[in-house]
């Protein structure tokens, strides 16, 4: 078997001195560039306008609370869905949330979601990217203090809704939907809420990213600075394989705990984003989500879906669900002020290049596997063309060592099989469709077949 071998780019290891030419679409390098930190700071500001966000706040006022957000945040994005050529369309994903913890009374609920419909119709993928309008202090049941949420999370939605902007006017084989959603403060009940209608409708989700306190570059407990540093968290063991003692079992055999698909994504965001975006280091973070805590992805794992976190590097606790206030001579609460535009602009080219790539890839490869029917110190992995979308020009088959964050090596091949003489017992490996302008699906990690 003929293939050509390629070593993944240096800006993967930090020992690494050779530099590898990393050729880029120069149609997402033009939308990446059309991001703005102007348009991204004008909407933290008016998000902030509306006083509060809270999930318990006044719907009925067309100036405060989270009816009057939520019904801006869906005209904005109808406005970007006007120069889409009748591709993208916005709705309302309203439903009644129950009495339960940290809600007092039931609660009629509306996400926002603008969907770029795919414009091939034999590709069913679709990928979501995700940001929270709700706000809150420091009692995260006082629906009706000033709650500005400029950080947490006016900045996450910030950037779901200028990729609406940008992507709206291009067109991808695959659907992209940016979603707005309520009730995280609460419990995460508006992403689960579209995770459990995506699970009931058969919504092929092949990834999705979660924005959440993405503009801040100040931790003031530790004086650190840093605006060129994300964090991107995935979990290992999937969180579908608690109680499943078969796949729990097939885990350990494989060795396959840090190849789950969502960190396959989170490899997948360091090395797009890193080609795309300057003086981005993207950092990722080997656990679902920050420690005993969580956000709006994690529906989504809970429901079989691939998706990952994405946070700035050091949170300031001193803005974050906080009243606002002075005391001891520091300044508390979540102003915009203290939110750095230009870096919540780098954040949401990260995620443009991400999903910008993956729309226009192939498909995963199917049935990925290592042949397991003899001995040998070779490694034979076969697998099978993407079932839905176009067709890929070839694949890349990934192999990293064991102790390897990263994916080291890539081989290219057009068949549907390859032959490497590197032992399954000593490396990693995945496969990954690819087409001819070098989009590359998300990489598949195998399961031994015979």
């Amino acid at each position: 078997m003929k293939y050509l071998l390629l070593f993944i780019p240096a800006l993967f290891f930090l020992q690494a001195n050779a530099q590898t030419i990393i050729k880029q679409d120069q149609s997402i390098k033009q939308m990446v560039d059309e991001v703005s930190s102007q348009n991204i700071e004008a909407n933290i500001r008016k998000l902030v306008s509306f006083k509060t966000r809270h999930t318990l706040s006044d719907t009925t006022s067309k100036t405060e609370g989270s009816g009057a957000a939520r019904n801006w945040i869906k005209a904005e994005m109808e406005k970007y869905a006007s120069q889409s050529g009748g591709r993208m369309t916005v709705q309302f994903d309203t439903f009644t949330q129950p009495k339960g913890e940290r809600i007092d009374n039931p609660v009629h609920l509306k996400n926002v979601l603008a969907i770029l419909k795919g414009a091939d119709p034999n590709d069913t993928r679709v990928y979501i990217v995700s940001g929270h309008y709700d706000s809150r202090v420091t009692n995260v049941m006082n629906a009706n203090a000033v709650e500005p949420g400029a950080n947490d999370d006016a900045s996450g939605t910030a950037v779901s809704m200028e990729l609406a902007r940008v992507m709206a006017k291009r067109s991808f084989p695959a659907t992209i939907i940016f979603m707005e959603v309520v009730g995280e403060e609460q419990g995460l009940y508006g992403s689960s809420n579209v995770a459990k209608r995506a699970k009931a409708e058969k919504w092929n989700v092949d990834a999705m990213l979660n924005n959440d306190i993405v503009g801040n570059t100040h931790g003031m407990e530790t004086d650190l600075k840093d605006n060129r540093s994300v964090r991107v968290f995935s979990e290992g063991i999937p969180s579908t394989a608690a109680g499943n003692e078969k796949q729990i079992a097939s885990l350990i055999a494989l060795g396959g705990e840090n190849d789950s698909p969502s960190r396959q994504l989170a490899r997948y965001v360091k090395e797009t984003a890193e080609r795309y975006v300057d003086q981005l280091d993207v950092k990722l973070i080997y656990r679902r989500d920050r420690y005993l805590r969580g956000g709006d992805h994690v529906p989504f794992l809970q429901q079989g879906f691939t998706a990952v976190r994405f946070t700035e590097m050091n949170e300031d606790f001193t803005r974050q669900h906080q009243d606002i206030r002075t005391e001891n001579g520091v300044n508390y609460g979540d102003l915009p002020d203290f939110v750095d535009f230009n870096y919540v602009q780098k954040v949401a080219r990260m995620n443009l290049s991400v999903l910008a790539n993956l729309a226009l890839a192939p498909a995963q490869p199917q049935n990925v596997g290592i042949v397991t029917s003899g001995l040998t110190n070779k490694t034979i992995l076969k697998w099978d063309a993407p079932a839905t979308g176009k067709k890929p020009v070839g694949y890349y088959v990934l192999m990293r060592e064991t102790i390897s964050p990263y994916w080291e090596k890539k081989f290219y091949v057009t068949d549907v099989t390859a032959t490497l003489a590197y032992s399954k017992d000593n490396y990693l490996f995945a496969v990954q469709s690819v087409d001819a302008d070098g989009h590359e699906s998300l990489p598949v990690f195998p399961k031994p077949v015979r």
